[in-house]
């Protein structure tokens, strides 16, 4: 049965109070804590347990104040990154820049702020501007910087990368306010994004931003929509023209070789062919030289010999012949090109025998020899007797 159940004979005793008593309250807070401190004094040399008004003791605060000391010591261990610097103020004045690595700083007293330096950022800018020739296009262009000096980069101006942002687009309102819109649409972007970037060093320059610009990006530039479809037949005009500039300049590169090595092919043979009648020439006049002692020597004898050679060389590219029978009025005609155009054909012609071909020379050999005997005069031969 409970202690404070009806029917407990009386025996209405307080398990918090072993004196006992009906109707005792709960137990007094004050007097537990107090009870506790006693305990807890008499370990660290205060007052004994069981004595009222104790507290702690000396050692009791030297060993708190110890383990105080040491949780502040290892709360001001941190860490350095590979690519940060760690910016330490000293109650929020800079006091050193720390390197990567195992850092210790006062707790309370030092704030780090780490700056990655390595990272490549990157911010961009865009809007519609007026170009020189009073004409408005929407421009979007892009910055890549990082950071040099941690220090610069958070107290030299309130904020960099705003500082940066705000130069960038005043550098390239200014070069596109500077610049035709042709040059900003089409063949000048690779000029505008050069002229951009120096005109942003020379900005940021002042400042000691702490920061290097690495590259920038002329990412986008058009005209506005309402004349979108005329600048987009403009640009297409202006490719074709290149396009067919390009193969001009390829027929070009294909015919000049082609031109140059027939000029070369002329020369040659014109030198080839000069040195071919020098050569010829001093042929002749070699073989006149050796030929003019034998003249000496036997004069008509040779004469003949060169009319009848002449006569030969002439008649011989001839494709008619002439036989002059002796003693007879008829002359024989010998069609030699009719025979040579039938031996050109695929029908077969019948070639004259032997002894036609024996007749036929003995008749031309008698004739030869009649005709330099009695017309020497009327061939030219009389040219030859001044010599005699």
């Amino acid at each position: 049965m409970a202690w404070n159940e009806p029917g407990n004979n009386g025996n209405d005793k307080d398990p918090w109070n072993k004196k006992g008593g009906r109707d005792q309250g709960p137990p007094d807070l004050g007097e537990v804590f107090r009870k506790f401190s006693n305990k807890f004094g008499g370990l660290f040399g205060g007052n004994k347990p069981g004595k009222e008004g104790g507290g702690l003791g000396g050692a009791g605060l030297s060993f708190i104040l110890i383990i105080a000391v040491i949780v502040w010591a290892l709360s001001g261990i941190y860490t350095v990154k590979e690519a940060e610097r760690g910016i330490v103020l000293q109650f929020g004045k800079f006091e050193r820049i720390a390197d990567p690595g195992l850092r210790w700083k006062m707790t309370f007293i030092e704030t780090v702020l780490p700056v990655d330096i390595e990272a490549v950022r990157s911010l961009s800018t865009s809007g519609f501007m007026l170009t020189e020739d009073e004409n408005v296009v929407s421009v979007e262009f892009q910055v890549q910087y990082r950071v040099i000096d941690p220090y610069l980069y958070k107290f030299s101006v309130t904020n960099a990368d705003s500082s940066l942002e705000e130069a960038l687009e005043s550098a390239l309102r200014y070069v596109v306010g500077h610049s035709k819109m042709d040059q900003v649409l089409t063949n000048g972007r690779e000029i505008v994004r050069q002229r951009t970037w120096d005109e942003l060093n020379k900005i940021v320059e002042p400042y000691n931003l702490g920061l290097i610009v690495t590259d920038v990006n002329f990412k986008d530039s058009r005209p506005p929509a309402e004349v979108k479809d005329a600048f987009d037949d403009a640009i297409a005009a202006q490719e074709d023209e290149q396009r067919f500039i390009r193969e001009a300049e390829a027929y070009a590169r294909e015919i000049e070789p082609r031109a140059r090595g027939q000029v070369t092919r002329m020369t040659q043979e014109a030198e080839g062919y000069g040195e071919r009648i020098i050569l010829e020439s001093q042929g002749e006049v070699a073989r006149f030289e050796k030929l003019l002692p034998q003249y000496q020597a036997a004069k008509r004898v040779t004469r003949e010999r060169l009319y009848i050679d002449a006569m030969e060389e002439v008649l011989g590219s001839s494709s008619k012949v002439l036989v002059d029978v002796k003693g007879g009025n008829n002359m024989m005609y010998l069609p030699l090109d009719k025979i040579m155009e039938k031996q050109g054909t695929a029908t077969r012609v019948a070639l004259p025998s032997s002894s036609d071909i024996n007749d036929l020379r003995n008749k031309v050999n008698t004739s030869r020899n009649s005709t330099v005997n009695s017309s020497s005069d009327r061939f030219g031969a009389d040219r030859f007797n001044d010599g005699r």
